[in-house]
């Protein structure tokens, strides 16, 4: 068949990035993070200290703003210009703004534009690729090979998002303050104007909550795997 493009939609915290990334390793395909981009962006603007509230003030900037991403799986980064942000764009500041940011019309037209460029450079060369986000399925790749929702429940998704700011060394997470972020982004993000959080009809849904990473990258593979061949 030809180079499968698998696309992969979900709430914050639902486990989307570790199983792209698992997926897309075993599979030997590329992988793009979107929700990077869009915190690449965000990052851009506070270092700019552009007004984030401003969606008029946003949209002039971003224009300016050079994101670059990696797609190997293994080693995913993101860069703003020559600058490596993978650390900086997982911060409080930034994820507190990045609702803001990717709701302005220019970003997603801007930012989709280099999804979709993403794809056809792995698909031209061969590889294929798996692309997680929020509008994957429903706006930037409507005719993706395979559309996957991943979801789990808030409690669960606040569990893991936790663990994962632990491990990233933030001192004093609270679970309980953390799933009502979650709840929160969840809101804003399935109720913006452009391009909201939505299930796509024909996406394969897949609620992890009781299912281990492993199970769900099997899970993912194995409808790589039955695709029809052409």
């Amino acid at each position: 068949m030809h180079p499968p493009v698998i696309a992969v939609d979900g709430p914050a915290g639902s486990g989307k990035s570790s199983v792209c990334r698992g997926a897309a390793r075993r599979l030997r395909l590329r992988y793009l993070d979107t929700g990077a981009m869009y915190r690449a962006m965000t990052w851009a603007m506070l270092d700019a200290q552009v007004n984030v509230e401003d969606p008029l003030a946003v949209a002039s900037a971003s224009d300016a703003v050079s994101i670059r991403s990696g797609c190997d799986p293994a080693q995913p980064s993101i860069h703003v210009g020559d600058v490596d942000v993978s650390g900086p764009i997982r911060g409080d500041d930034v994820t507190a703004a990045v609702s803001a940011v990717s709701a302005v019309p220019a970003v997603r037209k801007r930012l989709v534009a280099l999804q979709r460029a993403e794809v056809s450079a792995a698909q031209q060369a061969g590889v294929g690729i798996v692309v997680e986000g929020r509008d994957i399925t429903t706006v930037v790749l409507p005719d993706a090979d395979l559309k996957v929702f991943v979801t789990a429940d808030p409690a669960v998704r606040a569990a893991r998002r936790a663990k994962q700011d632990l491990t990233l060394g933030k001192a004093g997470v609270d679970v309980a303050q953390t799933e009502t972020a979650l709840r929160e982004r969840d809101a804003k993000d399935s109720t913006r104007a452009t391009s909201p959080l939505t299930q796509a009809a024909d996406a394969v849904v897949l609620d992890t909550s009781n299912m281990t990473l492993d199970d769900v990258i099997e899970t993912v593979v194995r409808m790589v795997d039955e695709l029809p061949h052409e």
